[in-house]
């Protein structure tokens, strides 16, 4: 009977169950053998790996608001223990997309040592819209609005302030059109984003040859004309990411 009442509030109420323990020290875990404790806590890795390619995937065919659900389903994990690893949608996408966004300021920053300027902005706009149509997540969470995520703010500002840059340069140098404007990457990334076909080698070549068109038509050319202005629109504007 003692037993029995240790698990009984005080107001008579049972107390609900502990959540299974996936970590050293987490309820439930406590006085076990120390290989036991080891066991828990690569579980706990195993599954957020899982969760974290399961997110991958999907995100990869669907875009970022995958149900969570459908990627704890998919990972083979319940949604308790997803939830357990990424509180929100937000810290998820995050985590799946950090290499890629990281990526994106790596190719920015090594554009900016390449000494042909024009050379460089091509190569950013290239790379960029090659992991875009590889990728039907990765426009949605590049664009999307992190607010409780300072690493993927950071990285984002670094990849504007570095592709404003090479955007001087190039237009220095005489070879891009001087009423470009930084904005017109969000452009490209959208116009990208909708190239989406029946196979992914179809996407990727359709990709590259809308690429090869707009770097045409962004190069200084006589009697080109005046483009409209450019909109207020900046990385990290256009989406946010969705709930729950």
């Amino acid at each position: 009977m003692a037993a029995q009442s240790s698990r009984i509030a005080p107001t008579g109420v049972p107390t609900p169950q502990d959540p299974p323990a996936e970590e050293a020290g987490a309820p439930g875990s406590r006085g076990l053998p120390p290989d036991e404790r080891r066991g828990l806590r690569s579980d706990a890795r195993h599954n957020r790996h899982r969760i974290v390619e399961a997110a991958r995937e999907a995100f990869s065919e669907r875009g970022i608001d995958v149900p969570m659900v459908a990627i704890a389903r998919r990972a083979g994990v319940g949604t308790a223990t997803l939830y357990r690893r990424f509180p929100t949608r937000e810290s998820l996408v995050a985590e799946v997309f950090a290499d890629e966004l990281a990526e994106c300021a790596g190719v920015v920053h090594e554009a900016l040592t390449d000494p042909d300027p024009w050379r460089g902005f091509c190569s950013v706009i290239t790379r960029v819209c090659a992991m875009q149509a590889a990728d039907r997540g990765f426009t949605e969470a590049f664009l999307a609005a992190f607010p409780d995520s300072a690493d993927v703010g950071e990285q984002r500002a670094r990849a504007e302030d570095g592709f404003a840059e090479l955007v001087r340069r190039a237009k220095e140098s005489g070879r891009l059109r001087a009423d470009f404007a930084r904005e017109d990457l969000v452009l490209v990334l959208l116009a990208n984003g909708g190239v989406v076909t029946d196979t992914r080698a179809t996407t990727e070549a359709a990709s590259r040859r809308l690429v090869a068109y707009l770097l045409r038509s962004f190069e200084s050319a006589p009697g080109a004309g005046v483009l409209p202005p450019a909109p207020p629109i900046g990385l990290g504007q256009l989406y946010r990411v969705p709930g729950n």
